[in-house]
């Protein structure tokens, strides 16, 4: 006699499980957050009891650990598995880790499948590497490593759907590097639920997540985003991997920028920058060149600070419109800043600054789609609007960084002595910092303010 499906209800969300269906999460209080999935019979599969076995001192199968002490524990550095490709280590941590599990996600077109191509291309020269496709067919994954150019002789491709057939058929090649391209399209027969749903996302990511930790195999899987941005599929998904980063990037631009949100081998803030070109996606070895093309005149509004990413400085333009309003409620718009933050420190150029911006709409743009996620842009922000709002262009060879607090002071930054020769390096010679980032050795040719307050900064650029 069949045995009867179960059922249950996952938030989509954070992945909490219910009897039944409720309208808000308890666990993250989310509404109407809850799916129905289908649950198939508990049964084992002998397909997946095997390719522990078929790679069988390739890597140390999982579940077979002794207890030890903390001192005792081995701490020399995990073995990293280069990707030749410099931008991608960094943001990595260095390179693929074996037994790891990657996440790449990005908007369709950003170049997702490109990359990892490319990568596996070269990879596979010189180790065993499996390609995956599960939504491209064979003929269209060769088409493009044609175009672009890519050795094509020794990389294995698989177009398959089913989880258990893939780890099967891995198991016997024996891939020290796998990319699943994408965990959206792949499902698993157990499961009662279409491709795609947060049940099969989460148990085919779980499956393939337990082969490479058995297998010692490096997998890359690649995800898809939703409207807002971030990752398709239940939150669960996130605890899974080991590491999560998002290809980002405008139809309109031919660079992309790769970000880690989650990295347990590494810093979670590093950036890797790539310009998308006729033979892929090639690597940008100095960002700061890139996007500080500005033009022959600059226009009132316009300033450079330097922000820190990762283990690098980076130069970036940003850029204020302040312009009177005609609506009740003056807009308020950022891209590739907080929104909230812009309204926070519009307060404060009032109260401490003296410019009232109030009945004005103000437009903040920072050049070439980098999105700046620390607080040193603050000072550069308010001297922006500055300009704008008098009209007045500042100095061309002119950086500025530091963060402002709601009493109107200028706070220190990390690595100012690092921003500083960055800057130097690209031919600015005057600087306004905060005055804990006082260089303790002056730079040849570069002029530095310290200011300690708000007004003291717009007092310099009133004197610049």
């Amino acid at each position: 006699m069949a045995k009867k499906s179960k059922t249950a209800f996952v938030c989509n969300e954070c992945g909490a499980d219910y009897s039944k269906w409720a309208g808000q999460c308890s666990a993250c209080e989310a509404w109407n957050s809850l799916s129905e999935v289908r649950l198939g019979p508990a049964h084992t599969d002998s397909r997946s009891a095997n390719f522990t076995d078929a790679q069988a001192g390739y890597a140390g199968a999982a579940g077979q650990g002794k207890v030890q002490k903390l001192s005792e524990i081995d701490l020399s550095e995990l073995p990293r598995i280069p990707t030749n490709a410099s931008e991608l280590d960094r943001v990595l941590g260095g390179g693929l880790v074996p037994g790891s599990v990657v996440l790449i996600g990005g908007h369709p077109g950003a170049g997702k499948s490109t990359v990892l191509l490319q990568t596996l291309c070269h990879l596979s020269q010189t180790l065993p590497a499996l390609y995956v496709t599960g939504e491209e067919s064979l003929q269209q994954v060769a088409m493009r490593a044609k175009r672009l150019g890519l050795p094509a002789d020794h990389l294995q491709m698989l177009s398959e759907t089913n989880v258990e057939q893939i780890c099967l058929t891995a198991g016997e090649v024996k891939p020290r590097v796998m990319v699943v391209d994408s965990i959206q399209v792949m499902h698993m027969a157990e499961v009662q639920s279409a491709p795609g749903s947060v049940a099969q996302v989460r148990e085919s990511a779980a499956y393939l997540t337990r082969f490479a930790k058995q297998t010692g195999t490096a997998l890359i899987l690649v995800g898809h985003v939703t409207k807002d941005g971030s990752l398709a599929g239940p939150k669960v998904l996130e605890h899974i991997i080991d590491c999560s980063i998002m290809l980002e990037g405008t139809h309109d631009s031919r660079f992309r920028t790769l970000r880690a949100h989650k990295n347990r081998f590494g810093a979670v803030n590093e950036l890797g920058v790539f310009a998308m070109t006729e033979q892929g996606l090639k690597e940008v070895s100095n960002p700061s060149a890139i996007f500080l093309q500005r033009a022959d005149e600059i226009a009132a509004g316009s300033v450079v600070t330097t922000i820190w990413e990762g283990t690098r400085p980076l130069l970036v333009e940003l850029q204020a419109l302040v312009d009177d309003s005609s609506l009740g409620n003056p807009r308020r718009v950022a891209v590739g800043l907080d929104q909230n933050r812009l309204n926070m420190l519009l307060a404060v150029l009032h109260r401490h600054g003296g410019v009232l911006v109030g009945d004005q709409d103000v437009f903040i743009n920072v050049v070439g789609g980098v999105k700046v996620m620390e607080t040193s842009a603050d000072l550069t922000l308010l001297v922006s609007v500055v300009s704008s709002f008098r009209n007045r262009p500042l100095a061309r060879d002119m950086v500025v960084f530091g963060e402002v607090g709601l009493a109107g002071e200028i706070r220190p930054v990390p690595s100012g002595q690092e921003r500083l020769r960055e800057a130097a390096k690209h031919g600015f010679r005057k600087a306004i910092v905060p005055a804990g980032n006082r260089l303790k050795n002056d730079i040849d040719g570069m002029e530095v303010i310290a200011v300690k307050t708000l007004a003291e900064a717009l007092n310099a650029i009133e004197m610049s």
